[in-house]
């Protein structure tokens, strides 16, 4: 059987132009500029490309225009909650202007997302945003050259070059640190991610460190078996942490996932928080006030941080300077049974 020619019989843009009745300009503002067409001509459009499966050659319109409507996003982890509200925000907001998120996972590690920063440069984005500030000497290189603007998020370092939309890790570390000591707690620890890439969490044990140092008080750290899942992880740090002649008597884990194993592992235990030990989570995932005790956590700004993303960078694609945030976004304490 002979090949079918690729883009044999495939509709043109003239050809949904011609059954939607309007101009083929019309119909590539459709695509490109919503917006700008009418919502009757969006309508009869709209009609025509769901009847004849029409797609759009995005490979030529981004030759003739000098750019496309992709933009490149790369971020740590893609199958767990805490990025979740920053990716959707993101692409709602841009995808109301036309423009559609490529979406990438590095899952905390550089080289990771080295590889997919190079594949998304070579198909010349409109733009292109990362995750924190932690890359590879050839990531820093591609992302200093880009012609294109260039994002980082969830992390706030204004003397970079990449305008920081995102917030201090170290101050959340220093947050935590404040409500612990408010709360008359001694002996307290730091559990880190089990994903041993995830370099922001150590900044936040640092903020911790350095928040109770200043009041006298020493904490531990504890570093997860790299090839547990966070669940496992944080069991095995509550089991670590509670045994032997000192136990902790508070313990802030890096994310909610692991803090949530720590607070299963209690209930099996027979430990109750937080009399015996309280818990303190980061990302406040949805769960974390369905949990038994309810978790105390600390919440990122992650919607906020997807929506001035993307305004951003549709400032930039529309002729705008990008412009540095005039500060860093809040982290906020939410305060339940755990602590």
């Amino acid at each position: 059987m002979a090949r079918k020619r690729r883009g044999a019989g495939r509709v043109t843009l003239a050809e949904v132009a011609a059954s939607a009745g309007v101009s083929t300009m019309t119909v590539s503002r459709f695509f490109n500029s919503p917006d700008k067409v009418s919502p009757a001509q969006r309508e009869r459009i709209a009609q025509v490309v769901a009847e004849t499966g029409y797609v759009p050659n995005q490979a030529a319109g981004g030759l003739a225009s000098a750019h496309n409507r992709i933009v490149g996003m790369v971020v740590p982890n893609i199958s767990g909650p805490i990025f979740a509200p920053t990716i959707q925000a993101f692409s709602d907001t841009l995808g109301e202007h036309g423009y559609q998120v490529l979406l990438a996972s590095s899952y905390f590690s550089a080289e990771q997302e080295e590889r997919a920063v190079r594949a998304f440069l070579g198909w010349a984005p409109a733009a292109l945003v990362v995750t924190s500030h932690f890359h590879t000497e050839a990531t820093e290189r591609m992302l200093e050259q880009a012609a294109l603007p260039v994002l980082e998020t969830w992390d706030y370092r204004p003397e970079r070059q990449p305008v920081q939309i995102g917030f201090s890790h170290y101050d959340v570390g220093m947050l935590a640190a404040a409500a612990v000591h408010a709360a008359g707690y001694g002996r307290p620890a730091f559990v880190l991610n089990s994903a041993t890439g995830d370099l922001s969490a150590l900044e936040r044990c640092q903020g911790f460190k350095d928040g109770l140092s200043a009041k006298g008080i020493t904490i531990q750290v504890h570093a997860p078996a790299a090839e547990l899942a966070p669940f496992e992880a944080g069991e095995q740090a509550m089991q670590v942490l509670l045994a032997g002649s000192a136990p902790v008597d508070v313990i802030f884990f890096a994310n909610d996932n692991l803090a949530a194993g720590g607070l299963l592992a209690a209930q099996h235990a027979g430990i109750r928080v937080p009399e015996h030990c309280a818990v303190l989570g980061f990302g406040d995932y949805p769960f974390a006030r369905m949990l038994m005790p309810r978790l105390t956590t600390i919440r990122p700004p992650a919607l906020e941080i997807g929506t001035l993303a993307a305004q951003q960078i549709l400032e930039a694609v529309g002729g705008a300077q990008v412009s540095s945030m005039t500060g860093p976004l809040h982290c906020e304490l939410i305060k339940r049974d755990s602590l």
